[in-house]
């Protein structure tokens, strides 16, 4: 116990140390731990395989050995501010304290260097004072445009020094010192560099990542950034509005009324849909949503995130709240941005004083400002769009009145007729619903009218939500005016009671005599929630002849005792039964159901057609008359599902003596009789 105690002391001691670190220590300190094998002052790497990118590793990445879904291969190298000694294990040495311009070669930043020494900088830098230099890399100055290194190099007393005093902070800030959101007066003009210190560790200056830091100096410390960064000046609406490949997004802003939104204070990431992904939309669509102030707002709130995200802060597929409410997926893979999957985005990082805007070529469209069939578009329910469309039902599908489509998956129609019949299109008008409903607000019992004139039942179960035999298969799916639940099941909506469902199909003309005969055609037919599991006429074929012969000419009491073991008081479709679902018979014990392979088990018997709808019920037919379950034994053997070993075995005509089954059924009634007694 002591021993255990002490741990938890540990556990406790290190959570509390990691938890007040910044994330960029936090991830440093893992780093250091991985690589504490190699020596002192190592920490392990991981550089993203066919890229010049290295990252210190979290405890995410390192097992799974991915940034942004590429592999990765892992270096060690010497933790900031140290170095190696020939012939000594790890990096033993702390780097000798110069000034920033002999650190600037240090670290390996000898474009930064020379370019200082050009500019007339180094005097400055190798001066006194207390400076923060986020330098650029040499990658990061071969990377810049030609024409617009050509124009700083060519004017090196005024626009290079202006560069690189942009680069500077006039005051010794560490890694701890960069808290996110916060903004610092640069050395030129006291035009702020931007910051932005993520959760993952990542901790970028206008965008730009650090890549070596807290390489500290005799009069500052150095930064290394991957990227050369230029001063932000104006907000994300100026940026939008003097960009003409951002003509029709600039148009579509100000009809939506979000000109103010992204001229104030904020922190937002707007990934701008460019001309060329506007009209990429059918025109129809298009117009629509243009001229729907509601469609149009949600449409661009849609593409605009709380929060700023640069695209190097995204090392892995990250969920990330909107302004409309909805999150989109932003990820990576590798070298680029990825948007819900989608590598869309041409040009990124452009920021503002408020944000940051990343260039994409497809339009976004929500689906709040889509139309049901707009919804259906590319789903898993475009057979049932299709039908309804052929069925002249179209004007319900792109229209704005409030209703809800029940749109079963395509998988549903699977061996069915699609030919649109007067049948068909009267049982399509009662998948559509004459309100807009939402899922979460139905109740068990309650009514929904279809435009067919019906009203369907709603039932509601531990594992699953049904309206008539039909189980909603997925999250609703909000439109403009209209709502789809997807559900798993062409509906079958109730035609009578369950004696009439019963008389309607001659595969139960036996168990229809038999239900005349047992006195139990009002029980049947009188309003009730009964789940009948009906034996076919096969069922009772199974049966040897004289047990038969026995049963339909015997007492009428044990033919209803038998038949009140196959009916629930309880309404089940389907979808309502699990793994082990127990239901109560009008007598006997309790009838054991389960779900094995899309088939439904009774007492071992499987289904062979369910979710026959009745106003009063429901009826599933088996063709094997059911019986007690055998009494369970207690073993030290591992359980095993009885309906997956029922699966396992063909079942058969189940064969038994008719007066031990009314026995088993006549002692379990006597039991739950003695019980309620005592």
């Amino acid at each position: 116990m002591k021993r255990l105690t002490l741990i938890a002391l540990a556990i406790t001691f290190i959570a509390t140390v990691f938890a007040a670190k910044s994330p960029y220590q936090a991830v440093l300190q893992h780093s250091r731990i991985r690589g504490r094998s190699q020596g002192p002052n190592v920490c392990a790497m991981q550089k993203v395989q066919g890229t010049d990118k290295k990252y210190y590793t979290n405890c995410k990445q390192w097992y799974h050995r991915k940034i942004c879904g590429k592999p990765t291969v892992v270096s060690y190298e010497c933790c900031p501010g140290y170095e190696r000694v020939i012939g000594e294990k790890g990096c033993p040495a702390a780097l000798p304290l110069v000034n920033i311009y002999k650190t600037l070669g240090v670290v390996g930043s000898t474009t930064t260097k020379m370019y200082s020494e050009r500019a007339k900088l180094q005097e400055e830098i190798e001066g006194p004072g207390s400076f923060t230099f986020f330098a650029p890399s040499n990658e990061a100055w071969a990377a810049l445009p030609a024409e617009i290194l050509d124009a700083l190099v060519s004017n090196v007393n005024i626009e290079l020094l202006n560069a690189l005093h942009y680069h500077m902070v006039n005051k010794r800030l560490t890694s701890d010192d960069l808290k996110h959101g916060a903004a610092f007066p640069s050395m030129y003009q006291d035009f702020d560099v931007h910051i932005h210190h993520y959760s993952n560790g990542i901790v970028t200056v206008n965008c730009a990542r650090l890549v070596k830091t807290d390489q500290h100096a005799t009069n500052g410390i150095v930064h290394v950034v991957d990227r050369v960064i230029t001063a932000i000046t104006n907000n994300v609406n100026s940026i939008i509005d003097t960009d003409d490949d951002l003509d029709t997004l600039r148009t579509a802003v100000a009809a939506a009324g979000l000109t103010s939104l992204l001229e104030n204070e904020g922190t937002y990431t707007i990934f701008a849909p460019t001309n060329e992904a506007f009209e990429k939309i059918p025109p129809d669509t298009l117009t629509r949503i243009l001229g729907d102030p509601v469609a149009l707002k949600d449409l661009l709130n849609y593409h605009i995130l709380k929060n700023l995200h640069c695209s190097e802060s995204i090392v892995a597929g990250t969920p990330l709240e909107t302004l409309q409410g909805t999150v989109l997926e932003v990820g990576c893979n590798g070298e680029g941005m990825t948007l819900n999957g989608k590598a869309i985005i041409t040009e990124k990082d452009k920021l503002g004083t408020n944000g940051v805007i990343h260039y994409i070529n497809e339009l976004l469209i929500p689906d709040s400002a889509k139309t049901l069939l707009e919804l259906a578009e590319g789903s898993v329910v475009t057979t049932a769009t299709k039908l309804l469309t052929d069925a002249g039902l179209t004007d319900h599908l792109i229209g704005s009145e409030s209703v809800t489509l029940l749109a079963p998956l395509n998988d549903a129609f699977k061996g069915k007729s699609l030919t649109v019949t007067p049948d068909m299109k009267r049982l399509l008008r009662n998948h559509i619903l004459k309100s807009k409903f939402s899922s979460k607000g139905l109740y068990h019992g309650q009514e929904l009218e279809t435009l067919g004139g019906l009203k369907l039942r709603v039932f509601v179960y531990r594992n699953n939500l049904c309206i008539e035999n039909a189980c909603i298969a997925a999250h609703d799916k909000n439109g403009r005016y209209a709502t789809m639940f997807i559900v798993d099941k062409l509906l079958t909506p109730p035609m009578g009671t369950v004696m009439d469902v019963l008389k309607a199909d001659n595969r139960f003309s036996t168990l229809v005599g038999a239900i005349q005969k047992a006195g139990l055609t009002e029980l049947l037919n009188k309003k009730g929630t009964y789940t009948f599991f009906a034996p076919t006429n096969a069922a009772f074929s199974a049966l040897p002849p004289a047990d038969l012969n026995k049963l339909m000419i015997g007492d009428p009491r044990e033919m209803a005792n038998l038949l009140k073991y196959h009916i629930g008081d309880e309404f089940l479709v389907s979808g309502a039964v699990t793994s082990h679902t127990r239901l109560t018979p009008l007598a006997g014990d309790k009838l054991e159901l389960g779900m094995f392979n899309s088939t439904v088990y009774v007492n071992r018997v499987p289904v062979v057609e369910g979710d026959m709808m009745a106003t009063n019920g429901v009826v599933h037919a088996v063709d094997v008359i059911v019986k007690p379950m055998p009494p369970k034994v207690l073993s030290d053997q591992p359980a095993v599902s009885e309906f997956r070993r029922a699966s396992a075995v063909k079942t058969g005509p189940v064969v038994m003596k008719d007066d031990d089954l009314f026995q088993k059924i006549r002692r379990s009634k006597s039991i739950r009789t003695v019980s309620r007694i005592q």
